[in-house]
């Protein structure tokens, strides 16, 4: 009999806004929005949970945000400082195993079924976790435990801020049959909206359908969600993964036209994101994607491919912009934009591609 798996997710709490209340004591119990002005149109990287009882969200439009919340205090990101936490809690995920799998700078997956340290419950490893890096960082963390990294996932999800959660393989699927369809991973708005159409509300509903009946509604995406009604996931914890692209997108608030001053301002943010996120990997990429889904639900994808690895806003942003001149559905309204780096390399291995705006930045 194979041995059941002991996986942990760890998910920072508001990570960004965090960090900005923990090092500034004014900011603490107000509501924090991290990301650019609501008077350049900027876009929210995440907020405080004093935010989130607006409604105010990640990716939302800074102006939306504003009028939702408007003693909000808006705080540019410091991705230096985050990078810096970051490592300090992945340094703190290393003592109990190496099979740490990073998502982003705030969470990631880790494997304890043999840990480092002589600990037999993976309960009591999370509950280690989260003490050191309260002790070390200041800042609250929540924690998801299963046998799987779907159900931990849901788990850390589940009752946050500062949430501990353990969903044991007896548990799983009357977890999972109560669970609302749109509280599972990887079904985002728009699938959920046509499964509740079906009559799909929750984990118990989307169980009742064939693996034939998925396929043909929702194609290669129909396996993934049969096996999740069924609390299954063999996906190995991956240490080593390597990141294939970086994106940033946006579903906006209402439909736009494409030749809009709003959408050229929305990329320009979208760029910023990517070139923010990049960096923090210490990479380049040589393929830039745009994306665009219609009124009508159609989607297009442009990309363009480089000799040379980029990382720059300006960079990003001037292909983006060539990419947006080649669209040719003027006559339909625009719904989400989304920009994407791939074909990434290293930034030790190239000489980077220094713009002129950089060069005359730095020059002196």
């Amino acid at each position: 009999m194979d041995e059941i798996r002991k996986i942990i997710h760890i998910d920072m709490d508001a990570f960004y806004a965090s960090v900005e209340q923990r090092d500034n004591p004014d900011l603490r119990g107000k509501p924090v929005i991290v990301g650019g002005s609501p008077n350049s149109r900027g876009v929210v990287a995440t907020c405080s949970y004093e935010a989130r009882e607006y409604g105010v969200h990640s990716a939302m439009p800074s102006k939306i945000a504003q009028k939702r919340c408007p003693y909000a205090i808006f705080v540019r990101p410091r991705f230096d400082v985050y990078k810096k936490v970051s490592n300090q809690i992945r340094d703190i995920f290393h003592r109990y195993t190496d099979l740490v799998e990073p998502l982003s700078l705030d969470e990631a997956f880790l494997d304890v079924t043999n840990p480092k340290i002589p600990i037999k419950y993976a309960t009591t490893i999370a509950k280690f976790i989260k003490r050191d890096i309260l002790m070390e960082t200041g800042l609250n963390s929540s924690a998801g435990i299963s046998y799987n990294k779907f159900l931990a996932k849901l788990a850390s999800d589940y009752n946050k801020p500062n949430g501990f959660t353990v969903i044991m393989p007896e548990e799983a699927q009357e977890f999972l049959d109560k669970l609302p369809i749109e509280k599972f991973f990887g079904i985002g708005k728009v699938t959920s909206k046509t499964m509740k159409r079906m009559g799909i509300k929750n984990g118990y509903d989307l169980r009742q359908l064939s693996l034939y009946e998925l396929e043909k509604i929702f194609k290669s995406k129909g396996y993934q969600y049969y096996n999740f009604a069924r609390g299954i996931d063999n996906r190995p914890v991956e240490p080593y993964r390597e990141r294939k692209s970086v994106g940033s997108e946006i579903t906006l608030d209402h439909n736009y036209r494409l030749d809009e001053e709003e959408i050229v301002d929305i990329l320009d943010e979208l760029c910023l994101d990517v070139s923010n996120r990049i960096k923090l990997l210490n990479k380049l990429g040589k393929t830039i994607t745009l994306k665009v889904k219609f009124e009508d639900f159609t989607q297009i994808t442009r990309s363009t491919s480089l000799n040379s690895g980029i990382s720059s806003h300006e960079d990003i942003r001037t292909n983006i912009y060539n990419l947006l001149r080649n669209i040719d559905d003027k006559d339909l309204q625009i719904r989400l934009l989304g920009v994407t780096l791939s074909n990434l390399i290293d930034v030790d291995e190239t000489y980077h591609n220094i713009t002129l705006f950089e060069y005359m930045e730095n020059k002196d």
